[in-house]
């Protein structure tokens, strides 16, 4: 914890503040180790300190680092705030426009910016690498239930019931994932053609490609892998996209080397698969980066010109989508080391079941 507050503290000196403040409890898990509805503050010399409502005070307490813990009226921990930290210059990351016009009336120094927060979680240390391998092992095991558990007549929902039944059971939990309403993407036959598809009560049919997206978090940290399976007897065509997809996919992960834009790799992706003429259906990015969050910095895209450094966490995951037909994607979640750390062992081969 302490390394990281040095880290946090260097972020907050380069935007010329004393003090960084922290609302969103990603940012308030790095900086503290506690994970609740609380407010972190890092002061020079890394004094730390939480101001929490009563009813979280004592959670604080015991899942915090060297922190001091103040307790405060539950809705107005901005009140606390103000009155400890007048006439400094702060740096904080709160969303909340009333708190912010709020705390501006009192800390007439204070900025908005979450880069701070954000340019500090990008290298992973020791301690997060070895808990996303932790939970990509778990997510493995879940694929090799599906291999196990898909069946003709099953339903998506029945599915995502039966992993995330095994993800809790491993002390794995929904991520709280923004861009679908379910844990997990369980996708079948012309649902797969979708990238973000919600689960559904279609039942698996013979020929289906049936995609399975697990994102999932373990002791705060995100891991995520996605593998395509097939039911069946499978088109030609499926089988010809997958291969394409898995020999974009290994074009990928070689392309990830420290000093290598993130461009270089979805470059190296999309190549192959505007090669085969399927470039059209590659409609998203190919990957970005993993830990607190599921979608964190850097943003693995052909725009961005972000230099890949050595612990960065990243995911690599290709995908063709033929509308009303069929996808598959495959992804790894992956350490940068001059060979890419690969986080996920379950095989890439295509499994038809």
């Amino acid at each position: 914890m302490k390394a990281r507050r040095k880290i946090l503290e260097k972020q907050c000196n380069s935007i010329d503040c004393d003090i960084l403040v922290a609302f969103e409890p990603e940012n308030l898990f790095y900086m503290t180790g506690f994970w609740g509805e609380a407010i972190g503050i890092l002061e020079k010399g890394g004094k730390t300190t939480i101001i929490a409502p009563e009813l979280e005070a004592q959670r604080a307490k015991e899942d915090s680092v060297d922190c001091n813990i103040i307790t405060s009226q539950r809705g107005y921990p901005a009140s606390t705030l103000s009155s400890i930290l007048k006439k400094k210059k702060i740096c904080t990351d709160c969303q909340n426009y009333t708190t912010m016009q709020s705390l501006k009336k009192s800390i007439p120094k204070i900025k908005q910016s979450s880069i701070p927060f954000y340019n500090a979680r990008l290298i992973k240390d020791s301690e997060e690498i070895r808990i996303l391998k932790k939970t990509s092992s778990v997510i493995d095991k879940m694929f090799e239930l599906c291999t196990k558990t898909i069946e003709k007549g099953k339903r998506e929902s029945e599915l995502q019931t039966t992993l995330m039944s095994f993800a809790n059971a491993n002390d794995l939990f929904d991520t709280g994932y923004r861009s679908t309403l379910n844990p997990l993407i369980i996708a079948s036959g012309p649902n797969s053609s979708l990238p973000h598809a919600q689960v559904t009560k279609r039942k698996f049919t013979n020929g289906d490609m049936i995609t399975i997206d697990l994102t999932l978090r373990y002791k705060g940290y995100v891991s995520d892998a996605t593998r395509t399976f097939g039911l069946g007897s499978i088109s030609k065509e499926a089988v010809t996209v997958y291969e394409i997809v898995k020999e974009s996919q290994k074009a990928g992960l070689k392309a990830v080397k420290p000093g290598k834009t993130c461009g270089s790799v979805d470059d190296a992706c999309r190549k192959i698969i505007t090669e085969y003429n399927y470039g059209s259906h590659f409609i998203h990015s190919t990957g970005h980066g993993i830990g607190l969050d599921v979608h964190e910095n850097p943003n693995i895209s052909g725009k961005n010109k972000e230099k890949l450094k050595k612990n960065m966490a990243i995911t690599v995951e290709p995908g063709i989508y033929i509308p009303k037909k069929f996808g598959v994607r495959i992804e790894d979640s992956l350490i940068v080391k001059n060979r890419a750390d690969v986080m996920h062992k379950f095989t890439k081969d295509l499994i038809i079941i």
